[in-house]
């Protein structure tokens, strides 16, 4: 059973009804998710939680514009993304959307700070405008002293808080985090979940945060559980 809400809410950010992938294999059809509706409201704070398989990363990347669905809507402020062409939804994406990756992605031959800066000079931003606010985060992550250095001269769990204030550099509306602390030991996975609950409460972003650890899962407003591609609960924590 997906989540099913009532729609047209006028705070509901999100809306993603039906939402169904599948992958064509020859004569083959594999389903990776089979009707996911759930809506995510400005200032949520969200948790997916299931086991490997069960379309979480998929689910993420649909909701967060980096993937089509096969079949499904899913719009933003009551906007279907199916109606933007891709220059449309490049843009859209790059102003609305963050992303916080288990890998980080950071490019290894930008400091910190340009690692931050790229979302912006991308938007086609002058680097006068947003530097001072990109180094405003570095400093809310706790990382104004390496604004200098390289990837490859951060702990791990520094890489993954340079690739938070990324995501937060063009001030969007949601942010999905996929895994954010898989590859951070338990100490500092604690500090990057109250870190994101602080800006949560700071800047009023939600996010959408797929993690294996349900301990932290449940600290969130509401843990979205899912099964062979279906949200099978939707409990508020």
């Amino acid at each position: 059973m997906s989540e099913q809400q009532p729609s047209a809410q006028p705070d509901v950010l999100l809306d993603a009804q039906d939402v169904r992938k599948w992958f064509e294999i020859g004569d083959r059809r594999i389903e990776v998710l089979r009707g996911v509706s759930l809506q995510v409201r400005r200032g949520d704070m969200v948790a997916v939680v299931g086991r490997s398989g069960s379309g979480k990363s998929t689910l993420l990347h649909l909701l967060g514009a980096l993937d089509v669905p096969s079949s499904g809507r899913i719009a933003y402020h009551g906007r279907p993304l199916s109606d933007l062409n891709p220059d449309e939804l490049a843009a859209f994406r790059n102003r609305t959307i963050g992303f916080v990756f288990q890998f980080h992605h950071l490019l290894p031959e930008l400091t910190a700070l340009e690692n931050v800066l790229m979302p912006a000079l991308i938007a086609r931003k002058r680097r006068s405008e947003v530097v001072d606010h990109a180094k405003g985060l570095l400093d809310r992550v706790g990382l104004s002293h390496r604004l200098a250095h390289h990837p490859g001269e951060l702990s791990g769990g520094e890489q993954q808080r340079v690739a938070l204030a990324r995501a937060l550099v063009m001030q969007p509306e949601i942010v999905f985090a996929d895994e954010p602390t898989g590859n951070l030991d338990g100490a500092t996975a604690e500090e990057m979940h109250e870190l994101l609950e602080a800006l949560n409460r700071e800047t009023g972003t939600s996010f959408v945060v797929v993690s294996h650890n349900r301990e932290l899962a449940d600290r969130m407003d509401r843990v979205l559980q899912m099964r062979e591609g279906m949200v099978t609960t939707a409990e508020a924590a």
